[in-house]
């Protein structure tokens, strides 16, 4: 009886190795799939999801407004050496394809020969709904001088000492024509020209806080958006960026 009971159990743990076999290599390709940019249940799992693989754009669109009178408007968001690279024209947006909320981006970017313009877009859902180019969100300026800014782009945010960093309240707004930019904490937190930069973005519910190389640079809360896709600008610079990572977290780090 004894030696039956054993045969059995060797007969039943190799029938188990191929189902465990399948539901590793199933928790492969939902690690992989969220690596590629797509929601998945490693996120709810506080796994860190690659947004930028090094070799192409798998995991983002393109929106060009220039790109649709004309096919031959060139592409402004290319892979060169393994960097992602803002040309800077035409002007436009790589937007990822999924939604995010809760998390830490971490981003290591440079502007390789000139002083240049671009930025970070969190929390983006209404494509070119400000002066036909910008979708709706708050970006987080990348502006050589002015990195850590908020712009409010039809989405609004709070920030302690308002008016000094904002202007008169009657001038508040997120639409054209009204002081959408908040000023950063700092402006001498950037690296010079041609070095790398890291920028963590953390975003959680309603509040969004910023570093620029280890500088509290911003920090925002009541926004009146909490989950949306990320966006690069294509903004008349060339920046090349060599890190995007995003870990979801449940609570901002403390300041």
């Amino acid at each position: 009886m004894s030696d039956l009971r054993l045969t059995n159990s060797n007969e039943e743990e190799q029938q188990l190795k191929p189902l465990a076999r399948m539901k590793s290599f199933l928790g492969l390709a939902v690690c992989t799939a969220a690596a590629l940019g797509a929601t998945s249940r490693c996120a709810s799992r506080g796994q860190p999801q690659i947004l930028f693989n090094g070799r192409d754009l798998s995991g983002w669109h393109v929106d060009v407004p220039a790109r649709d009178t004309s096919a031959r408007v060139r592409n402004p968001f290319v892979v060169r050496n393994g960097v992602l690279v803002s040309l800077g024209e035409p002007r436009g947006h790589l937007i990822t394809d999924s939604s995010y909320r809760d998390y830490r981006l971490e981003v290591e970017y440079r502007f390789p020969a000139a002083p240049g313009n671009s930025g970070v877009l969190v929390h983006a859902s209404t494509p070119r709904a400000l002066y036909g180019m910008f979708p709706r969100s708050i970006e987080v300026q990348m502006e050589h001088g002015n990195a850590g800014d908020f712009w409010c782009i039809l989405e609004d945010i709070s920030v302690p000492d308002m008016e000094r960093r904002r202007g008169p309240p009657a001038q508040w707004g997120a639409t054209e024509g009204k002081a959408r930019r908040i000023l950063n904490l700092t402006d001498s937190s950037e690296k010079p020209v041609g070095e790398w930069n890291t920028m963590v973005i953390e975003a959680v519910g309603r509040s969004i806080r910023v570093w620029e190389n280890g500088d509290l640079v911003n920090d925002g809360s009541n926004a009146t958006a909490d989950h949306g896709q990320i966006a690069l600008q294509s903004e008349g610079s060339e920046v090349e960026f060599r890190k995007l990572l995003l870990v979801p977290i449940n609570s901002l780090t403390a300041k």
